[in-house]
């Protein structure tokens, strides 16, 4: 086993004159008349441990390989720093190289990097302090996510990612097959998915809900948490092929149950962030979008407000009246862009705003029809500083209208053959929402762009890593 006294977050609380090991990687080396310091980072928390070194104490053929990049065992005692911002720092008195790196071609010098050049060293990209800070920050609100709902009761369903029905009803999936694309079986002048590995086609799936709506019909609450993909060929900072979904489910539970559940949820795992990340969060705030803690805290101390689309649409016309010009046409029927979701939340209410009851041609299919019937019981949440952040509805419980918009859809009975079933067999009100994993990382960090607050992004002619 190898010795060491922790992470070096734990260092930190080491009593002066502790004899302590601290293992990492070399962010920066700086000489100085006979003294080196080396700052160290096992990726633990957002402070290096500085490492002083001072003449003779460590040979010199060790300190040559000492070099940014390079993976240290440090051992030494803890002692005061004089230097500004650290309280402590470790006088070495023996330095382990695991592994040199060699400073001339070591990609990630002391200096700016962009984050189109990051994105290309994804390998590397993670000891960098921007991308330490983003993936502490994903961890932890990843166990807030997870928290927050073992904490209710909910049970944790693993949905699958290979699925035979296209939730959304888009037909924007990615197809899985074992059949030979330069020999396709055919019937009828039709691919024969019959001599396909399951027998049918078969995609990946865009969302766990449909199967979340089956254990909710038996536990009550539940929710998935894992990864969906959408076949859409968008560059766009805010997309990705391959992202993760939270996606609760509740039986007995209507449209306002739905929305006061998404408000507690989002305050809380703010909250969790804000509590555990604060010197990342300090760290964003300082070099990539001045709003985010401000934002981050007001949201977290935030009554969320409430209106239906229609109200919405109204106080956008108002505004266009006045002579706001939106970039995208408003009118009852469209659906709500970025542009408006902000002017609602930033503008005119300062908060966060639930928008519910939006008609029907412009959401999915499974969402419960009013009894106007040109809305559904559909909700989005909007946040200041990005817009739409939460999705959800209330679910068509009853077997002949769902039957009916499947039909108008023009969408295969027969894929969903189960869920029409379980409106047969012990039917419930139920309801719940999704919320994107990268999009509220985008929130949390203020990022730019989604592909930097996932580890190894997925975009149209990019599978690198």
């Amino acid at each position: 086993m190898i010795e060491k006294n922790g992470y070096i977050r734990d260092l930190f609380r080491q009593p002066l004159g502790a004899p302590v090991a601290a293992l990492g990687w070399v962010k920066t080396r700086r000489d100085s008349k006979g003294v080196h310091f080396i700052q160290l980072n096992d990726g633990s928390c957002f402070q290096d441990l500085q490492v002083v070194v001072e003449a003779g104490a460590i040979p010199e053929a060790t300190l040559l390989h000492a070099t940014t990049g390079a993976c240290l065992r440090v051992s030494g005692e803890l002692i005061a720093s004089p230097g500004a911002g650290q309280a402590v720092e470790l006088k070495a008195r023996e330095i382990h190289v695991y592994g040199p790196a060699d400073p001339a071609t070591y990609p990630l010098q002391k200096k700016g990097h962009s984050m189109e050049f990051l994105r290309e060293i994804a390998h590397l990209r993670t000891r960098s302090n921007t991308f330490g800070a983003v993936f502490r920050v994903r961890n932890a609100l990843s166990f807030a996510i997870h928290k927050f709902f073992q904490e209710r009761g909910f049970i944790w369903v693993h949905a699958p990612i290979i699925s035979g029905s296209d939730a959304e009803g888009a037909g924007r999936m990615f197809q899985v097959t074992t059949l030979d694309l330069m020999n396709v079986p055919r019937q009828g002048g039709q691919i024969d998915y019959t001599q396909d590995f399951f027998g049918k086609s078969t995609n990946l799936t865009v969302s766990g809900q449909l199967e979340a709506e089956i254990f909710a019909l038996a536990f009550s609450n539940v929710y998935t948490f894992g990864p969906t993909f959408r076949a859409e060929n968008s560059n766009t900072p805010r997309h990705l092929a391959e992202f993760w979904m939270i996606e609760p489910e509740m039986a007995f539970c209507d449209l306002d149950g739905n929305r006061k559940l998404a408000e507690a949820f989002l305050k809380d795992i703010i909250a969790h962030v804000l509590d555990h990340c604060r010197p990342d969060l300090e760290f964003f705030n300082k070099r990539i979008d001045p709003t985010v803690l401000e934002t981050l805290e007001h949201v977290a101390a935030s009554s969320f407000e409430h209106v239906t689309y229609t109200e919405a649409v109204r106080l956008l016309e108002k505004a266009r009246d006045q002579g706001r010009a939106w970039e995208f046409p408003v009118f009852w029927g469209a659906d709500l862009q970025s542009e408006h979701e902000r002017y609602l939340t930033e503008e005119v209410f300062r908060k966060p705003v639930v928008v519910t009851d939006y008609p029907k041609e412009i959401k999915a299919f499974y969402m419960r029809l009013n009894e106007d019937e040109r809305t559904v019981r559909a909700m989005d949440v909007l946040a200041p500083r990005i817009g739409e952040i939460i999705g959800g509805s209330q679910r068509e419980e009853r077997h002949d209208v769902l039957l009916s918009k499947i039909r108008a859809q023009g969408l295969r009975e027969q894929d969903y053959w189960w869920y029409l079933e379980l409106r047969k067999y012990g039917t419930a009100p139920h309801a719940g929402f999704g919320l994107g994993l990268e999009r509220m990382m985008m929130y949390l960090t203020g990022m730019k762009n989604i592909r930097d607050v996932i580890p190894f992004p997925r975009t149209p002619g990019s599978a690198e890593f």
